[in-house]
């Protein structure tokens, strides 16, 4: 499992995680306190207070780096 911080600020941004996300067959898990969602759910991360990091959950085995490339718009640095 691989842990990053993301940013899902504006509605655009949240609609094209959840499509790039979708193409995966691994879990992904969005952590913000104590709540915590499936990431490929539209409707759970608009739960979610959106203006502060959110923590991402991947669990894939070998295709973490290919992931990470395609969501780095979305990850905090």
């Amino acid at each position: 499992m691989k842990t990053v911080q993301i940013s899902l600020n504006s509605i655009d941004k949240v609609k094209s995680f959840v499509n790039e996300i979708t193409k995966y067959d691994y879990d992904f898990d969005l952590v913000s306190g104590r709540y915590v969602i499936d990431a490929k759910s539209i409707m759970g991360i608009f739960s979610l207070d959106l203006s502060k990091p959110i923590d991402l959950n991947i669990h894939a085995d070998g295709a973490i780096d290919e992931i990470l490339s395609v969501l780095d718009p979305y990850i905090i640095k």
